[in-house]
Order: structure tokens, then sequence, then C-alpha cells
């Protein structure tokens, strides 16, 4: 009995991640495309950054994007998806200290809370992915 809960836990917590990761993948593509869309002199309106800069994040966060989904559909590499996810945490600890830095308060909010659901998704998913990678045939 015991095993089922902790199974049926698991699969909850594993559809919830996966639910963050898709929504969480989808918001870092379309912030990082947008760094490539817009031009670099409508960015820096509001904070002097270099264009090559954000162009850097933007590439980060399409990578980081990539990052998060990929890993696990194709089950290759499964232990980059927490890897992608922390390196997004890093870019919105960043995205806080510049929204502190220009006083938009409600922007930090937001930029917090996707840092802390990447957290989340990061040691679930690190908890979750298998430590080693086995050869192909070789069995537990």
């Amino acid at each position: 009995m015991k095993t089922n809960v902790t199974e049926q836990s698991g699969r909850k917590l594993n559809v919830l991640l996966w639910v963050l990761q898709v929504l969480l993948a989808m918001l870092f593509m379309f912030a990082g495309v947008m760094k490539f869309v817009m031009p670099v002199e409508e960015m820096t309106k509001q904070i002097a950054l270099p264009g090559w800069f954000l162009h850097f994040i933007g590439a980060a966060e399409i990578l980081g994007a990539i990052g998060l989904v990929l890993p696990g559909i194709l089950r290759i590499r499964t232990g980059l998806a927490p890897l992608a996810a922390a390196a997004l945490a890093v870019i919105m600890i960043g995205a806080t200290a510049v929204n502190l830095k220009i006083g938009q308060r409600g922007a930090a909010v937001t930029t917090v809370v996707v840092g802390l659901l990447l957290v989340f998704v990061a040691y679930n998913r690190r908890r979750m992915a298998p430590h080693t990678q086995l050869s192909p045939g070789t069995s537990l």
C-alpha cells in the first residue's frame, strides 16, 4: 500500500514538473526570441545595457528553454534539465536585481516567483534524474 501511494505521488510530481517545465520553456523561448526581434534601442530605453549583452541573455534564455524540455522528451542526458533550470534561475537573480535597480518592484516580484519555480524544478528533477547513465546493453 505504501509503495502504491509513493508511486502515485511520484507520478503527480512528475506531471506537475512537466507542466512547469513546458510553461517556463514557453516563457523563456518568448523572452529570448524577443531579445533578437526587438530593436536594441527599444530594449535599452529603461535600462542601459549593451546590445551584445541583451543578445547573450536572449541566447541563454533560448538554450535554457530547450534544455528544460528536450532532454526529457528525448530521454537523453536527462540530467541537463535541472542544470538548465538552475542556469535560468541565475538569470532570474540578475533580472530581479535589474528590476529593483530601475524601481520596478512588481516586475521584481514576478522574476522572483519565476526564479523560485525554476529552483523547484531544478531540485526535484535532480532528485528524479538517474545519477548514472548506463551504456546500451547494460542492466541493473
